[in-house]
């Protein structure tokens, strides 16, 4: 079946990959979901033309479920898949003392094994759809400079960041553009929940106990629009995330001042 253009976005179920979703299916894209949350993956479907989705179940740290994952979206497309939207993540953290193994284990696999797994998979089809197609991936803020209570999210994310040049210059002759999106704070479903188990207080809570600004996920969705069109490798989106891309060049101390910030507001939040 051809369908067009197709767009296949892990994490679709709210949040940023909703937005991209109702993005790319308002120009026509032929939208593939993959999440954990089957109910977010209907609503989300909800919100696009009728007939123009498909959604699947997909734990992106399974490699071998991203093969038979893919494989399906590109029979449903006939064979075609535009980009590959390496959204899904985790915004667990909280001090390293306090993150359980487990936890640990899980943001790494989610936030850099998925990934990878994702790039590695959908490579045949982006090379296949080239030129112009594109490896998206969702990124931070977070990955310009360390911050308290962000130390393995961070570094998932600075891992993003680092794959996404790499990648861009190994695919380019492929005809394979390779973006990340930087996004600072995104009010999304994931902030209600705390850092870590041994914390109560919801990560959106020290977020506004810190006065930092949320990004809409709207224009977070925009730029993913025009990642994937232009030419620049990183869309640092927000005006914190911009702050601190030019802070970690120009001024690494005053960083240094807003991430010990954010771990007395984490504590204020968690005391209160």
């Amino acid at each position: 079946m051809e369908t067009g253009k197709a767009i296949f976005i892990t994490g679709g179920a709210s949040g940023i990959g909703r937005a991209i979703a109702v993005r790319f299916a308002a120009e026509g894209w032929f939208v593939g979901l993959a999440d954990l949350n089957s109910q977010g993956m209907d609503e989300t479907q909800a919100l696009l033309p009728e007939g123009r989705s498909q959604a699947f179940h997909l734990d992106v740290s399974d490699a071998s479920r991203w093969q038979s994952v893919l494989a399906a979206f590109a029979d449903r497309t006939g064979g075609r898949i535009d980009v590959l939207a390496n959204n899904a993540g985790l915004p667990s953290g909280g001090p390293l003392t306090e993150v359980s193994l487990e936890e640990l284990d899980r943001l790494l696999d989610v936030n850099l094994r998925g990934v990878f797994y994702g790039a590695k998979t959908a490579y045949p089809y982006l090379k296949a759809a080239a030129p112009g197609s594109c490896l998206l991936n969702t990124a931070s803020a977070a990955a310009l400079y360390g911050m308290a209570n962000q130390s393995i999210y961070g570094a998932t994310k600075a891992g993003v960041k680092s794959m996404t040049e790499s990648l861009e210059a190994e695919w380019a002759d492929e005809g394979i553009r390779v973006r990340s999106l930087m996004p600072s704070f995104i009010d999304t479903p994931l902030l209600q929940n705390p850092p870590n188990r041994s914390r109560n207080t919801p990560i959106r809570d020290a977020v506004v106990e810190a006065g930092l600004e949320f990004t809409p996920v709207e224009t977070v969705a925009e730029e993913a629009w025009r990642a994937v069109h232009e030419s620049r490798i990183h869309r640092v989106i927000g005006k914190t995330a911009r702050k601190m891309q030019l802070a970690a060049k120009w001024a690494p101390n005053y960083l240094r001042s807003r991430a010990r910030l954010l771990a007395e507001a984490h504590n204020r939040a968690e005391d209160s």
